[in-house]
């Protein structure tokens, strides 16, 4: 038993190791989109034509608020690019660092208590915690 818990703490400080190593990242997507002027005498008006673009158009929403910014192609796409690949493999390591914690909360072993003045103590606590917790308003 302790051989696999050794084995999943080191595991865990290795993810630990590669968040800390991700940079720079943001939450979002990047879209592509073709969009049509409105004017009539247009290339674009043309049955069959895609519209105007491509414009690149990163967007998110944060707290229920949506933004978006136009991208321009090049090294400001790519910078946006990066930075969203790093916040998915955040989150993917996030993901892989609690289920490891969770098995490490499986193997760990429970503390005995063998003094029960002491567990009577502990009980009370619980109580008044769990009390505050959920008390009735």
């Amino acid at each position: 038993m302790e051989k696999g818990l050794e084995s999943l703490e080191r595991k865990r400080e290795a993810l630990y190791r590669r968040i800390s190593g991700l940079g720079d990242m943001r939450r979002g997507m990047i879209s592509l989109n073709y969009r049509k002027c409105g004017k009539k005498n247009c290339v674009c008006a043309q049955k069959g034509h895609p519209g105007h673009g491509p414009q690149y158009l990163w967007n998110t929403t944060i707290k229920r608020k949506s933004y978006a910014k136009n991208l321009k192609i090049g090294p400001e796409l790519e910078k946006y690019m990066k930075e969203i690949a790093n916040h998915q493999e955040f989150i993917k390591l996030c993901r892989e660092v609690v289920e490891i914690n969770e098995q490490i909360c499986e193997l760990r072993p429970v503390p005995d208590i063998s003094d029960m003045k002491e567990l009577e103590e502990l009980k009370k606590k619980l109580e008044r915690q769990f009390e505050k917790k959920y008390k009735k308003k």
